[in-house]
């Protein structure tokens, strides 16, 4: 943010809020590039955070440092880590990176004033973990590719097209060239509506297990579909939603996604989990991200 005035040359990173965190969780933990973790601690809500040096995490710096993918993963895992260190200890809403503050007071500032919303947040995730599930697509099912038929090349006259040269009997008004071109487009309008409704049964399909997944779940959220660079997968992504789940949810969670594989023919599942619940924390509610705090 502009105008954001900072007193020396470091600022305070937060990780996260957790609730009746014991302080020795924390005991040489180590953050965002290897500093320190301590906790913040206002009635029963502890923040997570470290020193930063504004060289690094200060407006302009963070604009050019969340462009490099190098520092942006090492930053995440590091935020991660400790995050999942004190959830694993003690219900904790994470907040998402780069979350900066002036100091400790006023981290405590925030803390006290936004209370009750990381209580209420804090409510709906104790007890609880996310797990990912993102399917991809073969190609070939997206196209209704079938194997029997022979696949047009994308131009000129597929190998079951007639002679083009020659009468032939039943030719329609206008020569042979005539019904080459009529049959050469049907058989793309084929081809599409072939695709059209692979892709269909296939979007249906990828509904009934997001539906029966929910059904194991307290909550879900989708998000967009990942660039395919970052995935490192040839196929479409046709889900990427996220799941809140109680533990006594996780075996019939599992159980759906492997028979989802199994039973599916050209869809690819990915699981992951279980992870804090990123997904759930109402960014609304939260501190604002990406750049440090106005003051």
């Amino acid at each position: 943010m502009t105008g954001t005035r900072f007193a020396g040359d470091t600022a305070v990173y937060l990780y996260g809020v957790a609730r009746g965190l014991d302080p020795a969780t924390l005991h040489d933990a180590a953050g965002v590039a290897g500093a320190p973790v301590r906790g913040v601690v206002a009635g029963e809500l502890t923040a997570l955070v470290s020193t930063v040096a504004l060289a690094d995490y200060g407006e302009a710096a963070l604009r050019a440092n969340l462009e490099d993918l190098g520092w942006l993963e090492a930053t995440a895992r590091a935020h991660h880590d400790v995050v999942g260190r004190a959830a694993h200890a003690a219900p904790t809403a994470p907040v998402r990176i780069a979350t900066i503050y002036r100091d400790d007071a006023r981290v405590a500032e925030v803390l006290a004033a936004q209370g009750e919303r990381f209580t209420r947040v804090l409510d709906l995730i104790s007890g609880r973990s996310e797990w990912g599930v993102k399917a991809y697509a073969d190609p070939e099912a997206l196209r209704g590719d079938t194997g029997g038929d022979t696949p047009d090349p994308g131009g000129g006259l597929a190998p079951s097209a007639e002679p083009p040269t020659g009468p032939q009997p039943g030719s329609p008004p206008g020569g042979p060239s005539a019904g080459v071109g009529t049959a050469y487009l049907r058989r793309r309008q084929q081809e599409r509506r072939r695709r059209a409704d692979a892709g269909r049964r296939v979007r249906e399909q990828i509904d009934a297990v997001h539906a029966e997944l929910a059904g194991h779940a307290v909550a879900s959220r989708h998000h967009p579909p990942q660039d395919p660079r970052l995935s490192g997968r040839p196929g479409t992504q046709i889900l990427n939603v996220a799941y809140l789940l109680d533990e006594e949810q996780v075996e019939g969670f599992l159980a759906v996604t492997r028979a989802t594989e199994e039973q599916l023919a050209g869809i690819e599942v990915e699981v992951t989990g279980p992870w804090p619940p990123y997904s759930f924390i109402d960014t609304a509610d939260t501190p604002d991200t990406h750049s440090p705090e106005d003051v």
